[in-house]
C-alpha cells in the first residue's frame, strides 16, 4: 500500500480532527461536519460497537490475508469499519467491485470479524 492508499477508521479520523481543532482553535465547516460524523460513526450508536484503531488495523490485516481480498485493500478496510454480522452484509460490501465469492469465503470473513470484534 502506498501513502495515497492509507485507510483510516472513524476513531482515528475523529482523533485527528480533534487534535487539529486544538492546534488551530477552529475548524472549517467541512471539518466540523466530518468531525460530527466521525464521532457518531466511532461510537456505539452506529452499530453497537465502538471502533478502535488497533482492532481496525488488526482486522484489516487479517482480511488482507484472504485470497479473495488480497487485491482489494479498500474493501478489507470497509469490512473492518462496517463490522458486518450477516452474509448479506458482506455481499453488499463486495458488490461494488462485482467480486465472485463463495459461501465459505463469506463465512471466513464473518468469523474473522467475530474474532476481532468479539460479538456472537
Amino acid at each position: 500500500m502506498t501513502d495515497e492508499q492509507t485507510f483510516l477508521d472513524f476513531s482515528t479520523v475523529r482523533d485527528e480532527l480533534i487534535a487539529a481543532q486544538e492546534r488551530r482553535g477552529v475548524l472549517t465547516y467541512e471539518q466540523k461536519a466530518a468531525l460530527q460524523h466521525a464521532e457518531w460513526a466511532a461510537s456505539e450508536m452506529r452499530n453497537g460497537f465502538k471502533t478502535k484503531p488497533e482492532v481496525f488495523s488488526e482486522l484489516t490485516a487479517a482480511l488482507l490475508e484472504l485470497e479473495v481480498l488480497t487485491k482489494y485493500p479498500d474493501l478489507a478496510a470497509k469490512i473492518a469499519e462496517l463490522i458486518p454480522k450477516y452474509p448479506g452484509d458482506v455481499r453488499t460490501i463486495l458488490a461494488s467491485k462485482r467480486i465472485q465469492i463463495n459461501d465459505s469465503d463469506i463465512d471466513t470473513i464473518l468469523e474473522l470479524v467475530r474474532q476481532h470484534i468479539g460479538f456472537e
